[in-house]
């Protein structure tokens, strides 16, 4: 099974970006929106509510009826979706035996005239594990349904994929903004968080939010690659390292490039790409904001952020003319 999905494209099911469970068919135990929140599940074996044990997901009612149940969910933005991760962590005796899966492309919500297309037929599920499987039928989509036969709990579901944003009349843009279709390629260590954090919207609420690496103890130094959503002219740059204090970079620069190779291919290249940004100087807690120190490289496609010698940094803006 290739389910390399799950590293290459981020999940157009996160909470953090704007996705929205909609509507469930049920949800007596446990309500659909825990499915989309992007920490792993949790559980806490003496946990109790009104309705019954605590769990750290969507579950559902024991059935009695025919019928299945399903819950619809607005993904953070229209996407083509490559492959999906139903994850059962912590639902044992509960789980539902088999899960499938529709989309939809409707401007608004869906309704009842709303033409659902099948994209995972139905799968069987065992519990407290991760269900990965690749998707043929990538859209665009707005909206998926998870349906599952025919009760039962999902701790987490993850939709992955590239968003499919429409650039047309887009003068500027945050090209690295996952939002966008911005994503993480490869890094040297995430010890302590992903780089692919940092290019999430907003700023992070703790350190936890952003990448911080070890403490690097040989020569060298940390570095992260990013595909850009779109290729483009990079003309101002942001590097924020807030709530990093004790462990910030204490320098950092950017390389760039246009790499219309696979990116598999892009980490041994980028060694050699040009200065986007040259060396410069970095503080604690505090947002950088460079603009006459970006080189003009004309249209780049990959970034590489090099963290000198190590550290932690929140967010990472690259704004841009996109060419698409």
């Amino acid at each position: 099974m290739n389910d390399d999905f799950a590293s290459r494209w981020p999940n157009l099911a996160d909470s953090r970006l704007g996705a929205v469970a909609l509507h469930a068919s049920d949800a007596w135990f446990a309500p659909a929106k825990r499915m989309l929140q992007p920490a792993a599940a949790e559980f806490h074996a003496g946990r109790y509510d009104d309705h019954g044990k605590w769990m750290d997901g969507w579950e559902t009612r024991r059935k009695r009826t025919t019928g299945h149940d399903y819950c619809i969910i607005r993904l953070a933005g229209c996407g083509r979706i490559r492959g999906v991760d139903i994850d059962t962590s912590h639902f044992t005796g509960n789980y539902p035996p088999s899960a499938s899966m529709d989309a939809c492309r409707t401007d608004g919500d869906p309704d009842e005239a709303t033409e659902w297309r099948e994209i995972l037929p139905p799968v069987p599920l065992s519990g407290d594990s991760h269900h990965l499987h690749g998707v043929a039928h990538d859209g665009p989509w707005t909206h998926v349904r998870i349906n599952i036969y025919p009760d039962g709990g999902i701790a987490r579901l993850r939709v992955h994929g590239p968003f499919a944003r429409d650039w047309t009349g887009v003068a500027e843009a945050d090209l690295a903004a996952i939002e966008n279709g911005g994503w993480l390629v490869a890094c040297s260590d995430r010890h302590y968080g992903s780089p692919a954090n940092i290019l999430y919207p907003g700023t992070g609420a703790t350190m936890a939010e952003g990448w911080e690496t070890s403490r690097r103890r040989v020569p060298g130094n940390e570095w992260a690659l990013f595909r850009l959503a779109c290729p483009g002219v990079i003309s101002r740059i942001v590097i924020d390292t807030t709530h990093f204090k004790g462990n910030y970079p204490d320098r950092c620069s950017i390389q760039a490039a246009l790499h219309e190779a696979d990116d598999s291919s892009a980490v041994a290249s980028s060694l050699y790409w040009s200065d986007l940004l040259g060396e410069q100087k970095l503080a604690m807690d505090q947002v950088h904001v460079f603009e006459s120190e970006v080189t003009d490289l004309g249209t780049v496609s990959h970034v590489r952020f090099n963290m000198i010698p190590d550290g932690g940094v929140n967010r990472l803006r690259l704004f841009g003319r996109p060419r698409t």
